[in-house]
């Protein structure tokens, strides 16, 4: 019986926007209050280095993936270049990762909810699952459709930010807090306001806020020209950092004082609330709940090709490998989305500390799913030296790059074991790996 395919109904700018769509989220529109917090200005610093770090680690990834037109995402050259424990404990932990990311999606879903209706949170948070869940079981053009307008959406509303800030800025409008000025970013206690220790505790949340750029590798075995869209999707990474993220936060930061910030809400609902603009604080407020939507959208996407891949090559149920008559593979489907609901659940238990405990998790499972992308190229360009050579999407200033960034990665996870709010989710990780190790080799009889 011939085996079941993706279809590769993604276009280019589907592809596009669901690079977009990765790289803008809950991390940045809600969890940036946090990281405005801690760091003060000197967070768009923090933004530029994880930025830059991921840059490096995603030209790895597209050289990688476009190295071999079977690879269907980072699994497959894991398990080829590190081996089948990699490949399988990669696979999971990938999963896992965007299990975690998609639980806080759908309770940011239920923070954003709360703005207008004083309903529990974890309501709105299964309703906005069960419409996903519904709308991904269609087609996967459906979902880069789907991607593309809330991707969209995101673009046009951070780029009219910026447009009505530098507007406030040269008018030298006026808030409650005092006048729209540059001087915001360094009068009040200078751009380290807590100190370098603020600055990289402010660390996690923006890892967390870079979560999903590598949604592109996972889309590419239902890409139409990956060895056109890939690359195109990968270079425009270093432009949507610079606007997306250093500057809208540049333009927050001059319009309100960093301290004036809560870290429970979203800073881009403040700044309009605080100056003064209740309408336009109402309309971002839809927008991010539009932009939770969609990562949690990403988040139903890349699970259940995950496990799809992992059916496939026997490392999970042979259900998971199963499509429906729409190409989707709606077991992997419905079984992630049962796991994510649980998010739902410790918003109701915690609601004050849900959000922080799954990112935490989350941005430590994407570093090392990131790490295996850095040292699978390490051992690519040893064991493929030709096919690097004629590479026509060649990673840059390897390989010492990718030795900086192994050592950056394991500095953040240094920085989380010192921190408070991080250390218990740092030190309950490792069970993961544990148990899944422990299944790998149960597995194999070994």
């Amino acid at each position: 019986m011939e085996q079941q395919q993706l279809k590769r109904d993604l276009k280019n700018r589907h592809v596009q926007l669901i690079a977009i769509g990765g790289t803008i989220g809950t991390g940045l529109f809600l969890g940036a209050g946090k990281a405005i917090a801690l760091a003060g200005p000197s967070i768009i610093l923090a933004y530029l280095i994880v930025g830059t770090a991921l840059f490096f680690v995603m030209r790895a990834l597209g050289e990688l993936l476009l190295s071999n037109t079977g690879y269907t995402s980072f699994t497959d050259f894991a398990t080829e270049y590190i081996g089948p424990w990699a490949g399988y404990i990669t696979g999971w932990t990938y999963w896992f990762c965007w299990i975690m990311t998609a639980m806080a999606d759908i309770i940011a879903v239920g923070v954003y909810t709360r703005y207008w209706f004083a309903i529990p949170q974890w309501v709105p948070a299964i309703g906005c699952l069960v419409l996903l869940l519904a709308l991904n079981l269609l087609t996967v053009k459906l979902f880069g459709e789907l991607e593309f307008w809330f991707a969209l959406i995101k673009v046009i509303t951070i780029v009219a930010l910026i447009i009505i800030g530098l507007i406030m800025l040269v008018a030298g409008f006026q808030t409650s807090a005092g006048p729209v000025s540059i001087e915001n970013l360094w009068v009040h206690n200078g751009m380290f306001p807590n100190g370098v220790y603020g600055f990289f505790m402010a660390f996690q949340m923006v890892v967390f806020a870079f979560v999903g750029v590598e949604l592109v590798g996972i889309s590419a075995a239902e890409t139409a020209n990956p060895q056109k869209n890939i690359p195109s999707a990968i270079n425009k990474i270093p432009f949507r950092i610079l606007l997306f993220y250093v500057g809208a936060l540049f333009v927050i930061l001059c319009i309100n004082p960093w301290y004036e910030m809560s870290a429970a809400s979203s800073p881009f609902v403040q700044v309009f609330t605080l100056a003064g603009i209740p309408i336009a604080a109402g309309i971002i407020n839809f927008v991010v709940l539009t932009s939770a939507a969609s990562a949690g959208n990403s988040g139903l996407f890349s699970t259940s090709r995950m496990l799809y891949n992992l059916g496939r090559h026997q490392q999970a149920a042979p259900a998971f490998a199963k499509l429906n008559k729409n190409s989707v593979p709606s077991h992997a489907l419905v079984v992630s989305a049962i796991v994510v609901s649980v998010g739902a659940l410790l918003s109701k238990l915690m609601p004050e500390n849900a959000f922080n405990l799954v990112t935490t998790i989350s941005a430590i499972c994407f570093i090392w799913v990131w790490s295996i992308i850095i040292i699978c190229h390490l051992i690519y360009q040893r064991k493929n030296r030709a096919l690097h050579k004629a590479s026509s999407f060649k990673a840059p200033f390897t390989p010492i790059i990718n030795y900086v960034i192994l050592a950056f990665f394991a500095f953040l996870l240094i920085i989380m074991l010192i921190s408070e709010a991080t250390r218990t989710a740092l030190l309950l990780t490792p069970i993961w790996f544990l148990i899944l190790f422990i299944v790998y080799r149960t597995k194999r009889g070994l």
